[in-house]
């Protein structure tokens, strides 16, 4: 008998990790979503006399420098945590598609300009844009998500390009092709409802990269500025306080990025092997 290698033995089934990931982001969004509510203090509140204290039936995960709850904070966090990359993939996903559509539909000329157009933005890293539009705009969560829009663009108008290719060389294309369709019908219709579910499961992939980036940029001091709850500022806030030998300020933001990257990942997954089993 052959032996199962343990990353095997282990790993969960697809579906598995696909219902794992919809309960995580289900619990994260509820409490985005809920956070006036199931927050135990006001996240921007200041108690000095409670600074840098540990876990505690007042403050479960512990409080910062200044005495504000973490476990509020990173609540709240949330919000900026998950609204600043559903916009970004929100935003590039729909232009990618529309790139990626035109692309592959009107070919020749058309799909050589788009095609290294995005290329040329893809050569670009989204982080450095990011901070180029800060530099130029000013801190915040608009120039980011509007420079990292553009710059993920690519990723979803690649792949587009190349599942539109192969779905328009199926015969039911020609077909309404020849029954006189227009293109622009059966694009919208037929062709962009077959591919989607591919794009969906690239978009959230693509979640997890924009949240990274964006605290990132929060982190580095080019995104939401303190004191505002936000996953990445805290971290850097937290930073400080690692030297006094508090690690939760820094830690507590870190796993939640982590958890929530991965989450979204798995999902990615979850799709995307869903969407390669309808193939088969």
């Amino acid at each position: 008998m052959t032996a199962v290698p343990l990353y095997r033995r282990y790993r969960l089934p697809a579906d598995n990790m696909l219902v794992v990931a919809l309960v995580v982001l289900v619990i994260l969004v509820t409490a985005a979503a809920l956070a006036p509510v199931v927050s135990p203090y006001d996240p921007l509140a200041v108690d000095f006399s409670a600074a840098l204290s540990g876990p505690s039936a007042d403050h479960l995960l512990g409080a910062d420098q200044s005495g504000r709850d973490i476990l509020s904070r990173l609540i709240y966090g949330a919000r900026a945590g998950l609204l600043g990359p559903l916009l970004v993939v929100s935003v590039s996903t729909v232009l990618g598609a529309l790139l990626g559509v035109v692309a592959a539909w009107c070919g020749g000329i058309v799909d050589t300009l788009l095609s290294r157009g995005m290329d040329l933005i893809f050569a670009f890293p989204a982080l450095l844009l990011a901070i180029m539009m800060v530099s130029l705009f000013g801190p915040g969560l608009t120039a980011p998500i509007v420079a990292m829009s553009v710059a993920y663009a690519p990723y979803v108008g690649r792949l587009v390009r190349g599942v539109a290719m192969a779905e328009m060389s199926r015969p039911y294309i020609q077909a309404y092709r020849v029954q006189g369709w227009s293109g622009w019908v059966i694009c919208v219709k037929h062709l962009v409802p077959n591919i989607a579910p591919l794009v969906l499961a690239q978009s959230a992939i693509n979640f997890g990269y924009a949240l990274m980036d964006l605290a990132a940029l929060s982190f580095l001091g080019f995104g939401i500025q303190p004191p505002t709850p936000d996953w990445g500022a805290m971290i850097n806030e937290g930073a400080g306080a690692l030297l006094q030998g508090a690690t939760l300020p820094a830690l507590a933001p870190g796993i939640a990025v982590v958890i929530t990257v991965v989450a979204f990942s798995m999902a990615g997954e979850g799709l995307a092997d869903r969407v390669a089993q309808r193939e088969r």
